[in-house]
């Protein structure tokens, strides 16, 4: 029997007793206008589109392969193509298909298309785990277009599928459910005939632990549903408490709101335990910003801030371990990105301390906001155009690299500053280096005044 999307037996089965299927089954879109999130990719005249209202002509529907995370919404939408369009719609999981059931169905698909004109859409899950051989066995029915490939994977494309079958395809890349999408299908599926038919409602403080829960994933947080609702109608409640949800999913609600108190609260007792060297208070803090569905950039932006902030010179690896811990962040996402969030929060706490470089720049500041300015030194002002050696600009200068020890004994800072020093650098770790050094060149350069202090 030829593979197919949803067989008729189970098509059948479903209709007779919708609750034999998922939740997340029951509730998946018929049409292009029920999908939620993912609109970019369903507007008018996009590949999509075309391919569910059967766009022929010249320019025909091209193959495309889709790319995101779980959950959403790439066997949706291969789903949704097979409920619309009048092509033979045919589904082969590369978990378990391999180059013989391939050729099976395009063979099958070149009889269909010169025999009775009818065109084949094949829908490729997994696409990421068939080998360059098994992919090369698609390559001819997809460049003569004897079938119209629809390929989902969640891996990077450009790393787990061979180049010439990308260029034959669209890349389309889905995104991550936002909390609106996912509370749009929650609230459906409480009321919807095919869903749970306004068995249970659901209050507003486990929606928000639900969609926490789901993490942008909507057949996580459809499954979770399911199972809240049925914990709740075998002990006859009439809503999904909080505590139902929690007891269902095993997972607690952190009181965390992103938007209030609790997310400047948690957000400051993390940096000041990594302040305070408390490694253990600072991993608290962190999963629990984690767990509460924090947005991991938030986290990274904050962790960035700290090594400057705190730490400095005093662990000059610091900030660029934060740096990268960023960007490794913006490039993974979550739950990966816990690890490097932990790895960055580890290794700040434990660093050693010091706010020498914030104090500098607090006195700095200050200095120039009193009004502590003055023109810059003629020797040091730009010699570079024309008429500049008349007003005397860079004339005198000397060039430290013609100096032995590199250090110019002339003035640098404007008049009115001469003599201020900002920055006063501890004998905490690598900076009792740094301590030495400016020590020595503020001697060589005739500097002794008094440090400056932030207002």
């Amino acid at each position: 029997m030829e593979p197919d999307l949803f067989t008729a037996a189970a098509e059948d089965r479903q209709e007779k007793d919708p609750s034999s299927s998922p939740l997340a089954v029951r509730m998946r879109p018929r049409v292009l206008d029920e999908v939620v999130g993912q609109q970019h990719l369903l507007k008018p005249g996009s590949p999509l589109r075309r391919l569910v209202e059967g766009s022929g002509g010249p320019a025909g529907a091209s193959s495309v392969i889709l790319w995101g995370p779980p959950g959403t919404g790439k066997t949706t939408l291969a789903y949704v193509v097979s409920k619309a369009t009048n092509k033979r719609f045919v589904e082969l999981s590369a978990i378990t298909a391999g180059v013989k059931e391939v050729r099976a169905v395009i063979e099958s698909a070149r009889r269909a298309t010169g025999g009775f004109g009818k065109e084949t859409v094949l829908f490729l899950d997994e696409i990421h785990r068939f080998s360059k051989a098994q992919q090369d066995s698609l390559l001819p029915a997809v460049e003569n277009r004897w079938v119209t490939l629809i390929a989902a994977t969640t891996e990077n494309p450009y790393f787990s599928i061979i180049s010439p079958l990308l260029s034959r395809s669209l890349l389309l890349t889905l995104e991550s459910l936002t909390d609106d999408d996912l509370r749009d299908l929650l609230r459906r599926a409480l009321t919807d005939e095919r869903g749970l038919g306004g068995a249970v409602t659901l209050p507003e403080d486990a929606e928000v632990h639900l969609l926490r829960i789901a993490g942008g994933d909507a057949r996580r947080a459809l499954t979770a549903l399911e199972a809240a609702a049925g914990a709740a109608i075998a002990t006859g409640e009439a809503e999904i408490t909080l505590e139902t949800l929690e007891t269902t999913v095993d997972r607690a609600a952190v009181k965390y709101d992103r938007d209030g108190d609790q997310h400047y609260d948690v957000a400051s007792a993390l940096i000041k335990s990594i302040r305070g060297s408390d490694v253990d208070a600072a991993l608290h803090y962190l999963a629990r910003m984690i767990e509460a569905g924090e947005d991991p950039r938030f986290i990274a932006r904050r962790l960035m801030i700290s090594a400057s902030e705190d730490i400095g010179l005093a662990d000059p690896t610091a900030l660029p371990t934060a740096v990268a811990a960023a960007q490794a962040v913006a490039m993974i996402g979550f739950p990966e990105a816990a690890l490097t969030l932990s790895h960055a929060t580890i290794a700040l706490a434990l660093a050693p301390k010091s706010n020498a470089a914030t104090l500098a720049i607090s006195a700095a500041q200050d200095d120039v906001r009193r009004g502590l300015a003055g023109p810059v030194p003629a020797h040091l002002r730009d010699g570079h155009y024309k008429g500049a050696a008349k007003l005397g600009h860079a004339q005198g200068y000397v060039y430290p690299h013609d100096v032995q020890g590199g250090i110019a004994a002339q003035q640098y800072a404007p008049d009115a500053v001469r003599d201020r020093q900002y920055y006063t650098p501890t004998r905490y770790g690598a900076e009792a280096r740094y301590a030495d050094v400016v020590e020595r060149v503020r001697e060589r350069l005739g500097r002794s005044g008094e440090s400056a202090e932030p207002s």
